[in-house]
């Protein structure tokens, strides 16, 4: 066998081949780890080794990464988690009593109190219980039932379990998924993997993002002449486009969803992130039973939360969870089966998930050093996305609007006919064309608006606002004069 052949390359009788393998894992698409990120790694160890580039670093402010991108670990949970992996510091009289209170009763939960033993497939008894008393007080006393908490391996594992269960038939029966365009890439690569049809929905660009009931209602009537509508994904607040859901939309979908026999999945990663005067967040199950037993008995929905997000910012770790509500007994018996066939979430990540859901108490030692570095990552976030939108709004041919919540702005970009023209004889979609030449002249890595969706004719990218404040304004000033740069030679 040739040297070639021996480390993967082409060899013509390889059993797998790509014309022979799933034909849906194929069609899978994930835009911000696509083509971009890959040459900007490049560009990467081009600098390493030493290659002249127009700048110095890649700043890749193309994932809510926000560790990569500076933000620093919130004492406590750190704390806590090194007392649980490495238990002999339960004996350091640094760590407070209360880290050491949480690192204690989460190794007596854990197999041989280690949190290197397998959990129980739908996560830590005790976890599941501080997670529902989370949801609890969120609610405003809503009950949470521990039963119908399912801990993840962050949030996307929860939403393509989910999707698993609800994909099936053939032809005009086979399930559609509704999902807002633009969207988070995590749903169109899931829904193309598990060869369902994808049902689009289309933002409102011009009210600030805004969900429309029409659309939601054209979109559905639509998808029924050729596949069966059974789930609508809502994103609050958005990704990529950082809208919040106002309190009467929400109460409008549900309404929607009740009318149309649709499973709500609710996407909630960034509950703890709205920066905008006069939004705020409303998680749709406290909505939901606040509209009484004619929804609250009928409507069937889940609901997602991760660690990776908010001021957390734990993305490594995965952790989360999904809350089931109204699901048929045999078939959350069937989700059961299917999660335990992955054995269990990583444990670390379980840890993690509940000192978010079990913070320190007002009258703990950690809880004064605990909210002022919690309240200072969400300050800060509130005044980049500010910043963001301002710079922005100034650049000719930059319109974007205002980011009410969640870690990105979404600002739609003019491109002339020219460069149109450009892409499209290099076999580019336009704003990969751009974002592409902006990564090579200036070192900064967006992903277009395309690998998230967007109106036909329309053209967007999207940008994270985690980089730390200045290097955020570096940015921003070196986009403009890129984008002014783009524009006058395409003219």
């Amino acid at each position: 066998m040739s040297h070639k052949a021996t480390n993967g390359g082409p060899c013509s009788n390889k059993i797998l081949t790509v014309d022979n393998m799933n034909p849906n894992v194929r069609r899978v698409e994930y835009a911000v780890r696509g083509p971009i990120v890959h040459r900007a790694l490049q560009i990467e160890k081009e600098l390493k080794e030493g290659v002249k580039k127009p700048f110095s670093e890649v700043i890749k402010a193309n994932i809510g990464d926000a560790h990569a991108m500076g933000q620093k670990p919130i004492t406590f949970l750190r704390q806590v988690l090194a007392l649980c992996t490495y238990p002999e510091l339960l004996e350091d009289n640094k760590f407070p009593d209360d880290a050491k209170q949480r690192a204690r009763r989460i190794l007596q939960a854990c197999g041989g109190q280690s949190v290197g033993a397998y959990s129980a497939s739908q996560g830590i008894e005790c976890i599941r219980q501080d997670v529902a008393r989370y949801i609890e007080k969120r609610d405003g006393g809503i009950p949470s039932n521990p039963d119908n908490i399912y801990l993840a391996t962050g949030a996307s594992d929860a939403i393509t379990t989910i999707l698993k269960l609800l994909v099936c038939g053939e032809g005009r029966t086979r399930t559609g998924v509704m999902i807002s365009i633009p969207q988070y890439p995590l749903y169109s690569a899931a829904l193309a993997d598990l060869a369902a049809v994808q049902i689009n929905y289309y933002l409102d660009e011009d009210n600030c993002w805004s969900l429309n009931m029409t659309e939601l209602k054209r979109a559905v009537d639509a998808a029924r002449e050729h596949c069966n509508p059974r789930v609508l994904c809502i994103i609050n607040p958005g990704n990529p486009t950082g809208q919040v859901q106002s309190r009467q939309c929400i109460e409008d979908v549900i309404r929607f969803a009740k009318q149309e026999r649709l499973f709500l999945m609710a996407d909630e990663v960034y509950q703890d992130n709205v920066y905008a005067d006069g939004c705020k967040f409303h998680s749709f199950k406290k909505v939901l039973f606040e509209m009484g037993p004619e929804f609250s008995d009928v409507v069937e929905m889940a609901s997602f939360h991760s660690t990776s997000k908010c001021y957390m910012g734990e993305c490594g770790f995965r952790g989360g969870y999904m809350e089931i509500i109204n699901m048929d007994p045999e078939v959350k018996a069937q989700l059961t089966k299917l999660v335990s066939v992955r054995l269990c979430p990583p444990v670390p990540g379980q840890a993690l998930l509940d000192l978010v859901v079990n913070p320190p108490l007002p009258d703990e030692p950690s809880y004064n050093q605990f909210m002022k570095e919690r309240n200072a990552v969400l300050a800060n976030l509130a005044e980049k996305a500010q910043l963001t939108e301002q710079m922005f709004n100034t650049i000719p041919g930059i319109i974007c609007n205002p980011v009410q919540g969640a870690m990105y702005t979404f600002p739609r970009i003019t491109l002339p006919q020219k460069a149109i023209d450009k892409a499209k004889e290099l076999g580019q979609v336009p704003d990969m064309f751009y974002c592409m030449k902006l990564l090579e002249e200036e070192g900064i890595c967006l992903v277009p608006g395309s690998g998230f969706g967007q109106r036909e004719g329309t053209f967007h990218f999207r940008m994270t606002i985690l980089p730390p404040t200045e290097k955020l304004k570096v940015m921003l000033q070196k986009i403009s004069e890129f984008h002014r740069r783009f524009t006058q030679e395409f003219s």
